[in-house]
């Protein structure tokens, strides 16, 4: 029997580290998943991780710890997919280590992915973001430094482990304001401030009085916050805001949905999307939305045209969508020059 313990330290010192050069949250979340793995079967055989064998962990055991995943703990199909990557990755390593174990291999190797329903997107209208914003309570030092928070974070659409590891010395509030981010995928970026955010930042820069290296959005002890915290802070100052804004009832509001609102805001604003191609996800389901609500109008012009009989010219203004509208599925359309029966004003066209 040839024991895993050798190669699984080999593929985290070795392949991860020295030849992929892997990011620490990448080798984090292999870790994560290969400790959730060897606890699943200790707890299911009573074998300790250093006993294991390649033959312990073949397809049905894996395929069993997958399953553990979502109907245990819980897991969304796209944390088992995850999990399922990470898996893989290990194997193919081992195959080139142990070819006298490449049947068993494969057989994992050949564990599919798991199909799942892609939601629609989330997004907070301005009315909404703003009460967000609104809501942390400014006479606390916690509320203070939610809001400057809450503001980078909506205007900028940071991820939440950019908003994080953003420090003192990457603000620049003088000509040419700007936050540099240090992103997915290794990619810096620099994103510009609009002067509204400025402001916040420059109380909030000045109230915190931090080095260079030092956390821009600290704890009480200075260190830096976790995802939970801003997860956790997103969802009370949600409930406060609901008071002030009655369309945030009912809604999940958490940290990537002030991300998709950037993306939103900029497409309504009319910037191209290849500003924002940052934020694929979001963008694209920006995009998809407003070519949706476009096909609508034009087809709400020629329902009219042909109802009254007119035609617009060139010099006519046709129905236009528009930007001003609380939500993307609201639309005021306004009707000009029409004859017949229509009268001139506004339509809503609701999708």
């Amino acid at each position: 029997m040839t024991l895993i313990a050798p190669t699984l330290q080999a593929f985290f010192t070795e392949r991860l580290i020295k030849q992929r050069n892997a990011s620490p949250r990448t080798i984090a979340s292999y870790r994560d998943t290969l400790r959730l793995l060897l606890c699943f079967v200790r707890d299911t055989t009573g074998r300790p991780p250093s006993q294991l064998g390649w033959n312990d962990l073949d397809e049905p055991v894996i395929a069993s710890f997958l399953a553990h995943l979502e109907h245990e703990r819980h897991n969304s199909p796209r944390t088992r997919n995850l999990r399922l990557t990470a898996i893989r990755s290990l194997y193919r390593y081992a195959a080139l280590r142990h070819p006298e174990h490449a049947a068993v291999i494969q057989r994992v190797l050949a564990i599919p992915t798991a199909r799942f329903d892609r939601p629609q997107i989330t997004f907070l209208t301005q009315t909404e973001c703003q009460a967000l914003i609104d809501a942390p309570d400014p006479s606390r030092w916690e509320g203070r430094r939610d809001r400057a928070l809450l503001t980078l974070t909506i205007q900028a659409g940071l991820r939440v482990s950019e908003v994080t590891a953003i420090n003192c010395g990457d603000v620049t509030l003088d000509t040419g304001a700007h936050v540099r981010i240090h992103g997915k995928g290794r990619k810096d970026r620099a994103v510009p401030l609009t002067s509204a955010t400025q402001a916040v930042l420059a109380v909030w820069t000045a109230e915190r009085a931090g080095n260079p290296t030092n956390p821009l959005f600290p704890t009480r002890t200075g260190r830096q916050l976790s995802r939970d915290a801003v997860e956790r802070l997103v969802q009370v100052h949600t409930d406060t805001a609901r008071h002030s804004c009655r369309t945030l009832h009912g809604r999940r509001v958490h940290p990537h949905v002030l991300r998709h609102s950037c993306a939103m805001s900029l497409l309504h604003a009319g910037v191209d999307s290849s500003v924002a191609d940052d934020d694929r996800d979001g963008v694209d389901h920006a995009r998809a939305e407003l070519l949706d609500s476009r096909e609508a109008v034009k087809a709400g012009n020629e329902l009219i045209a042909a109802v009254t009989g007119a035609n617009h010219k060139r010099d006519e203004q046709p129905l236009q969508l528009d930007r001003r509208s609380e939500r993307a599925d609201v639309f005021c359309v306004e009707v000009t020059n029409v004859v017949g029966d229509v009268d001139q004003g506004n339509v809503e066209l609701l999708l």
